[in-house]
């Protein structure tokens, strides 16, 4: 069973087009993500889904019910926020219970579910406290444990982790990540953290301009971009880009720079202007004159377990490999660097991964 379908849903405000014949199919139980710059209609689309916003054409159903009319209340479904959005004159436990309050859930059943989920955040010692006196990361625990308290067959993340400093979004995203194991549920999780993504979907929806560019799993969407814009949002360095022109003769091929400089390539499914990425990680530094490109080394970031070396190579392009802290050069250097052909992504004319060899 479906646990949320969307059937080509576009929404616009006037003349303005946020979305564009948006289609998704989740299955039960499935962790989806949605990611894009800012702008591309993500949350927009979290809102409806949850109803806060009405669409301007397509269906929406949820558990095989068409949900596109029904008001928020009816859809069976929980939404986490930014914000938080907890009472301030309530206590942990009358926020995590509002929602059952309202539904006119007993009073006892309410106080012994609460305390069931408050045991399962480990938020026992925290529920006669005030939101004032918790710290972000508690907040949005009981944002979080108010809407487990509902039973919804579908949750929402709204950006939830993005008020956060790092170290709590690491202890959060482990947080929610074991929640979803538990419970099961359906969820729906917005946000702007690659990271986050990365490490909590089963299946990443990018945006990009109201329309979804590419729809996989974190490592297919990673290792098999379907184009220039998918390769680049994922992936933390950018993937290195540069752009050239392809040729071919019979079994042989060549990828020619703007400065003229040559490149051996595969025969690909391709002509003309084509575009190469290759990851940080799949780059690798070498003697001078031994591999692919030379180059000089103009910043090395330290960062602990590895570093990031950026280099100025061929044609005024930037590049940035991730290697290991102790081979790493220092500042002006000028240094070989090498890749596979196996780990090079090749981009037709139009920005579109090539899949033929």
């Amino acid at each position: 069973m479906s646990a949320l379908l969307l059937e080509n849903i576009s929404k616009s405000f006037g003349q303005l087009n946020i979305l564009q014949d948006v289609n998704l199919q989740s299955k039960s139980g499935e962790f989806i993500v949605f990611v894009g710059p800012s702008g591309c209609g993500k949350s927009t689309l979290l809102r409806l889904i949850c109803g806060l916003e009405t669409v301007s054409q397509g269906r929406i159903y949820i558990g095989n019910k068409d949900v596109t009319q029904m008001p928020p209340a009816q859809r069976n479904l929980a939404m986490v926020f930014q914000s938080y959005a907890l009472f301030p004159h309530l206590s942990v436990r009358d926020n995590m219970g509002y929602g059952l309050k309202c539904a006119k859930v007993p009073a006892p059943t309410v106080r012994v579910k609460v305390d069931q989920i408050a045991s399962m955040l480990q938020m026992t010692h925290l529920l006669d406290r005030k939101p004032k006196e918790l710290s972000g990361g508690q907040r949005q625990r009981v944002a979080i444990g108010r809407a487990i308290a509902m039973e919804p067959s579908l949750f929402l993340f709204d950006e939830p982790l993005s008020n956060l400093d790092a170290g709590l979004r690491h202890t959060m995203r482990f947080e929610i990540a074991k929640l979803h194991r538990e419970l099961g549920k359906t969820t729906v999780y917005v946000t702007h953290d690659q990271v986050e993504a990365m490490g909590l979907a089963d299946r990443i929806v990018v945006l990009n301009q109201g329309r979804i560019e590419q729809v996989g799993s974190p490592m297919d969407l990673y290792q098999k971009p379907a184009n220039v814009f998918v390769a680049s949002f994922l992936g933390s360095p950018h993937i290195n880009l540069i752009q050239g022109q392809y040729q071919a003769e019979g079994l042989n091929a060549k990828f020619i720079l703007e400065n003229g400089s040559t490149w051996h390539s595969p025969l690909l499914n391709t002509r003309g202007i084509a575009t190469l990425g290759i990851r940080s990680e799949k780059l690798k530094l070498c003697n001078l004159n031994d591999g692919l490109f030379n180059a000089s080394v103009t910043l090395v970031e330290k960062l602990g377990s590895h570093s990031h070396v950026y280099l100025d190579g061929p044609s005024e392009s930037k590049w940035v490999v991730r290697t290991e802290v102790f081979d790493a050069p220092s500042l002006g250097d000028v240094i070989g660097v090498n890749a596979r052909p196996v780990d090079m992504l090749w981009f037709d004319d139009h920005h579109r991964l090539i899949t033929q060899f």
